[in-house]
């Protein structure tokens, strides 16, 4: 006899709905309890609003060089608010640039706004990829176990074996230098701390009594899988999603700061290894 719920339907069904629904309910009263959570949302939705509006939020282009009426570049120009109280503003000081310029006449401030698409477009890219791989790895491994757990956690062996920021100047030497060769290598390699924690939650939810219910309701494996325990371990997905985000942008600048990335794509990296250089 199959157990129902409290809505009247088979109790494998009624978890599978109620899963999502707490996730939610547990999300919304992590906010409102947690003030720096709240925080934290309010400093994603800031960076998130400047990167979606930079066009609009940054005053130049930040590839093109600024000149002044003379046809000169305003190259290395100090931001205002940098000069001691009463000193001469001509003396290589500007009010029109908020951080000033670089040594070829550039923008700071609208480099530092554009440049937060391409970390914003790296962190959600790569964090998404690292979190289905390694979810869909960790899921397939825990619930079969056996040989397919074998081959997948051997993989993942050798991806911890892998020097990460080797492995993306090999990655830049056989494609052309761009910010996607981060995260293509992050969805080669960093799947794994994902797959192996989710893997562990899976060995432990597989044994429920839910699964077992729906298990007898006839469900197939893979709907078991990806209908009744992924729901289960969406938090932990988000989680490790979120350790890959900020990773992913400190990566891309590493990458932009060797010169391994697209010298046509502003980031914050290469505003590092632009400063570095001049």
């Amino acid at each position: 006899m199959v157990r129902e719920g409290p809505s009247g339907k088979p109790a494998a069904q009624f978890r599978q709905g109620s899963a999502l629904r707490q996730l939610w309910e547990t999300n919304l009263e992590v906010f409102q309890r947690d003030r720096m959570a709240l925080f934290g949302l309010i400093v994603f939705a800031i960076f998130a609003l400047v990167a979606l509006f930079a066009p609009i939020l940054a005053p130049n282009d930040p590839l093109t060089p600024l000149k002044n009426n003379e046809g000169d570049w305003i190259k290395d120009a100090l931001p205002y608010w940098l000069a001691e109280p009463g000193e001469d503003l001509a003396e290589g000081y500007s009010n029109n640039f908020l951080l000033g310029t670089t040594n070829i006449g550039r923008d700071i401030f609208s480099q530092l706004i554009h440049g937060s698409r391409a970390a914003l477009l790296v962190g959600f890219s790569a964090a998404a990829a690292v979190a289905v791989i390694g979810t869909v790895i960790g899921l397939l491994a825990g619930y079969y176990g056996g040989w397919v757990d074998t081959i997948l956690m051997r993989a993942a062996d050798v991806a911890f074996g892998i020097p990460f920021i080797p492995f993306i100047i090999v990655i830049a030497a056989f494609f052309d230098p761009s910010i996607w060769n981060v995260v293509i290598a992050m969805a080669i390699l960093l799947w794994r701390d994902t797959g192996r924690v989710i893997r562990s939650q899976v060995l432990v939810i597989k044994e429920q009594a839910f699964v077992s219910a729906a298990r007898v309701s006839g469900a197939s494996n893979l709907r078991i899988i990806f209908v009744y325990i992924a729901p289960s371990i969406l938090p932990l997905s988000f989680l490790y999603g979120s350790f890959a985000i900020a990773w992913a942008i400190l990566t891309e600048a590493s990458v932009s700061f060797l010169g391994f990335s697209d010298p046509e794509t502003i980031s914050w990296g290469f505003m590092l290894q632009d400063a570095f250089l001049s």
